[in-house]
């Protein structure tokens, strides 16, 4: 009897590592970008999001009032969706039951770009926006990151007035449950254009600058530092590793305890930057994984099915040479 119960004991041990081994070890060994072949293409843009939701691809917002694109993984096909009652741009789109939302982002045109007072709400099932909640008294501004946690949204830094003034270190949250804001510690440093994370309960802020167009400096000052937000001790703090390469316009992705950090503009070269960069949360060190084919600014990362896709985006700093390619990063 003994013998017995010990074998379930393994078997299930074995169960659970089977169960949980991908979510903190994914491995990226034998993987490779791939421009994909699709149908159709998406509405170039940048300064846009990239959101999957119930397993199709939801490329939204950017400069101009334009349709969504919708991407479906399982044909590499795109189609148009609903175009936004307003020009919605620079904002890290999060999605939370099926809906896609657009929080702390920018309308109207460089420089002075106007932070909107509301969230934007996309849903997919009737092709339609709508107006969400308000942003915090006080504290909207734009260009900020976003993530979700726990059926909360969590808002960081951004900037008051487009791209020439006002950067703050405010720190929201906004709990999907309760319709209600809170105000939380101020990060460590203001940011823009920069990107959030969350893994194994904390929140990770990578990259951006603090656009400057009062001082003529609109794309220099890039933040090289990371901080990271304790949901269990509501402290922050800064890892002792910068990002390998800093730039703004930048996206990022956590799987499992690996966080990847791509994309991006910086004043060090024309192109938009291809690195990949990968941090692991567990060691807190830096890796290089195989570049994108297409260095891209203004949009962000999807994994879905351990497959990494980017779409759309500017090939160059600033606002030209917008993109209609979508590559996938996969096992060969």
């Amino acid at each position: 009897m003994y013998k017995f119960f010990k074998s379930i004991v393994l078997i299930k041990a074995v169960l659970l590592c089977c169960i949980f081994q991908p979510l903190h070890s994914q491995s990226f060994e034998n993987y490779a970008w791939e421009i994909i072949e699709s149908n159709g293409e998406p509405v170039k843009r940048h300064e846009a999001a990239f959101v999957e939701a119930k397993g199709k691809f939801y490329l939204l917002g950017g400069r101009r009032i334009q349709p969504v694109s919708i991407f479906n993984p399982k044909t590499n096909t795109w189609t148009n969706g609903a175009e936004p009652p307003i020009e919605i741009h620079h904002f890290q789109g999060v999605s939370y039951q099926g809906k896609v939302y657009a929080v702390g982002a920018h309308t109207g045109k460089y420089p002075h770009e106007t932070p909107l007072t509301e969230a934007y709400v996309y849903n997919p099932k009737k092709d339609a926006w709508s107006k969400g909640f308000s942003m915090p008294e006080g504290r909207a501004r734009a260009s900020t990151t976003a993530s979700v946690y726990k059926d909360k949204l969590y808002i960081a830094g951004g900037i008051l007035d487009g791209h020439w003034d006002g950067h703050v270190t405010w720190f929201d949250c906004y709990n999907f449950k309760t319709g209600e804001w809170e105000v939380l510690p101020d990060a460590p440093r203001a940011r823009d254009h920069a990107v959030s994370v969350v893994s194994n309960d904390k929140l990770y802020m990578l990259g951006g600058r603090r656009s400057s167009g009062k001082i003529k400096k609109v794309m220099h000052l890039t933040v090289p530092e990371v901080d990271v937000f304790d949901f269990k001790t509501g402290t922050w703090s800064t890892l002792e590793m910068p990002v390998p390469n800093q730039r703004a316009g930048c996206t990022a992705i956590a799987i499992g305890n690996k966080i990847l950090f791509t994309g991006g503009e910086t004043m060090s070269q024309k192109q938009a930057h291809d690195q990949v960069d990968c941090f692991d949360t567990e060691t807190e060190t830096w890796s290089s994984l195989p570049a994108l084919k297409q260095g891209r600014h203004g949009t962000q990362l999807i994994w879905h099915k351990k497959k990494l896709y980017i779409a759309s985006g500017c090939a160059e700093r600033g606002g030209s040479s917008e993109l209609t390619s979508i590559e996938c990063f996969h096992k060969l």
